[in-house]
């Protein structure tokens, strides 16, 4: 903060300024003051020479006892502090405001000024009342009497209002110093973002845990300085429209306890489907962010978006593909139902939000309404942020080695079958993830969800509220029947600095006798994922090198009952393409000051259904099919089978970091994708896609556009 915006502060709290050219001390005060603030060494005096002497005697005890820090006094410092203190209505001074360029003076100027004697208060009609000044501390210090008269007498003065500050005239607003990156509010999770301080997270003996998503800036900030990078990112512009647009949140405000930041949010992309009959595609964000914090352990953020959007063809047949009971042509992966707009498009209003209490370095509490992720990769079995936002309660809880993870969802079955009077049907899911780092290299995790519907009126289940009971019991006792359990195994291993592995084992259900006997039965419902994440990768930087490998057998996340599928809104909370695939992806990241690029490419194998007169078998890949209909064979069951189609999905982008302060990026992104079943039918065909798009984007959470 520059002095300009003191000088707004101080008019912006109506107080009267004194101020001097030079090394001198001015007055701030609305009121019409009998008499200034008496020093006893000032008690006969009157009128301009009372005010003098009180200058003079601030102007001594600052300089006698202001200690410059040594390594100023080293390097010769030369600069000032400017002080903004009151004396209240005991005489007592204390400090509101401090702008140094360092931080060592801020903290000896508020030292120094809790040395001051108690004086005589000010007058207002003879009774005590505060007065506000500035004071300019030059380093080399000076004396009063090295202070010029002329300084003095040129002084320019504004005559006082005509009564005291009220109590809200007398807020006082700091230098925003950016709080959130020490907070305890979640950052908004993005791969991109979250890949440029991930190799800071991952490093051979470091007591944190990655697995659970999104991270607070506290978790983050005690491995990677986000306030420091942030510093080292600012453009150098000095005009409010200059920090606006390139350095800071469009609002900033910071007191005693609390602080506030609002943002507009954008998100403007413009492209073309290079195969599509439709002139262009678009995306058409508007949003507002507001988030703060109250005190060190209640944080909040909301925003509310407002958008409008046209895809690549594929990408919209899926979006209709999944669209819900009552008339509304799509749901927008990943963000939520979407109306009719214009010609093939869809208006998807959307909002996201949490609120943060964090009692104890042990206990953090959220309640929200978004997504969540748990894992290290690209994609996630057991949890992924692919679906739409939901309401949930998250409970973390961290000490020695662990951290366990407690998240109570509210989703919703949009399906025609199970709406009853036009109102969704509304289903449940608990969770708890218990992350544990067994040595300087392992870190194991551990997995349990149940989802439930409300059967016999059932309800939100108050046996999952115990955060420390197996779910599995808990659904054994209310009939297996009634509930969807599942269960995971998460493993991460540091091979050094630079190379982490990970992995993930998800088990739906599974028969030992049939494993045994080997024929491939299909109640063996389970997935794996296997990767390796390269940091710095052939030492080059800030260059991640990401290779994964997903493979998800068939009926995986499906249920005998539909509505207890393991999934929201037509979407998967596990992996984005349901059941019966394989995956394989390769992913490279670099940034470099405010450039970033990052490339992906996606292989893999899907076993769809043909959906036919002559074949309408379920084959396991559509979790939103029950798994005792339609089922073609209960051995023999492989990833693959069905409508056998091979996916192969090219994704390139790059850019420039607009403003640190809401990841606002301008980029530009082509994506190739060729799609190719075994046998086309009237919903799957061979196509192929090169979709270009250039946009200015506030990244705050992840596009999937690999479906």
């Amino acid at each position: 903060m520059n002095k300009g915006f003191l000088t707004f502060l101080i008019t912006l709290n109506s107080l009267l300024a004194f101020s001097q050219e030079g090394n001198n001390l001015a007055v701030n005060s609305s009121f019409t003051s009998e008499e200034f603030p008496i020093f006893p060494t000032c008690e006969n005096l009157k009128s301009k020479a009372l005010e003098s002497c009180f200058y003079n005697k601030v102007q001594d005890f600052v300089f006698n006892n202001f200690q410059v820090p040594s390594a100023l006094k080293q390097d010769n410092y030369k600069g000032d502090v400017k002080v903004l203190f009151e004396v209240d209505k005991t005489g007592e001074f204390k400090v509101i405001y401090v702008n140094a360029n360092n931080e060592e003076l801020v903290q000896e100027t508020k030292r120094v000024f809790a040395a001051f004697p108690k004086i005589k208060p000010s007058t207002y009609d003879g009774k005590p009342t505060y007065s506000k000044y500035t004071i300019i501390i030059n380093i080399p210090l000076k004396t009063a009497g090295q202070i010029s008269e002329e300084a003095i007498a040129a002084a320019k003065i504004i005559k006082p209002a005509t009564k005291p500050l009220t109590e809200l005239d007398s807020i006082v607003y700091k230098k925003y110093t950016n709080p959130e990156f020490e907070s305890h509010l979640n950052i908004p999770f993005s791969h991109s973002y979250y890949a440029q301080f991930d190799g800071a997270m991952n490093r051979v003996g470091s007591n944190n845990h990655t697995g659970s998503k999104p991270y607070t800036y506290a978790e983050v900030s005690k491995y990677y300085n986000l306030k420091a990078v942030n510093e080292s990112l600012k453009k150098n512009v000095s005009s409010w429209l200059g920090r606006k647009l390139w350095n800071e949140s469009l609002v900033e405000i910071e007191g005693e306890g609390y602080w506030f930041t609002l943002n507009a949010i954008m998100d403007l992309q413009v492209g073309k489907d290079t195969k599509s009959d439709v002139s262009y595609t678009y995306v058409n964000t508007r949003a507002l962010n507001f988030r703060g914090g109250l005190g060190k352990q209640l944080n909040f953020t909301t925003t509310v978006f407002e958008s409008q959007g046209r895809f690549a063809d594929y990408y919209n047949s899926y979006a209709r593909s999944i669209k819900p009971s009552g008339g509304n042509p799509g749901v927008v992966p990943g963000i939520g139902i979407g109306k009719e707009f214009k010609t093939n498009g869809f208006d998807f209003p959307s909002a996201e939000a949490n609120l943060t209490y964090t009692p104890s370095k042990i206990f953090n509490f959220q309640l929200g309404y978004g997504r969540n992720f748990i894992g290290d990769g690209y994609r996630s079995l057991l949890e992924s942020d692919g679906a739409s936002p939901y309401p949930y309660f998250k409970m973390n809880t961290t000490f020695w080695k662990i951290k366990y993870t407690n998240t109570y969802m509210f989703l919703k079955d949009i399906r025609q079958d199970a709406t009853v009077d036009k109102t969704y049907a509304s289903k449940f899911m608990a969770n708890h993830y218990l992350s544990l780092n067994v040595t300087n290299r392992l870190n194991l995790g551990f997995f349990e969800s149940v989802i439930w519907t409300n059967s016999n009126d059932r309800g939100f289940d108050m046996a999952f509220a115990n955060p420390i009971i197996f779910y599995r019991s808990v659904e054994f006792a209310s009939s297996s029947k009634s509930g969807n359990a599942l269960l995971g195994l998460t493993a991460k291993y540091k091979w050094n600095d630079q190379i982490n592995l990970y992995g993930q084992f998800l088990l739906d259900e599974f028969s030992v006798s049939d494993m045994k006997s080997g024929e491939k039965s299909w109640k063996n419902k389970f997935g794996y994922q296997l990767g390796v994440k390269y940091y710095d990768a052939f030492k080059i930087p800030n260059l991640l090198v990401q290779l994964e490998y997903n493979h998800v057998r068939p009926y995986v996340y499906s249920h005998s009952a539909v509505i207890t599928n393991y999934g929201h809104n037509n979407q998967s909370i596990g992996h984005q393409w349901g059941g019966n695939f394989s995956e394989l992806i390769a992913i490279a990241r670099y940034h470099k000051g405010r450039y970033f690029a990052d490339a992906k490419i996606t292989t893999g194998t899907r076993g769809l259904d043909f959906d036919t007169t002559e074949d309408s078998f379920n084959y396991g890949s559509n979790i939103y099919k029950s798994y005792d209909s339609k089922r073609p064979y209960n051995k023999g069951v492989k990833v693959g089978q069905g409508n056998k189609t091979a996916v192969f999905i090219t994704d390139i982008q790059a850019g420039y970091l607009v403003n640190p302060a809401t990841n606002l990026k301008l980029f530009g992104s082509l994506i190739y994708r060729s799609f190719d079943p075994t046998k086309d039918t009237e919903a799957t065909f061979k196509q192929s896609t090169t979709w270009f798009t250039f946009g200015l984007r506030a990244d705050v959470f992840n596009w999937y556009f690999d479906y």
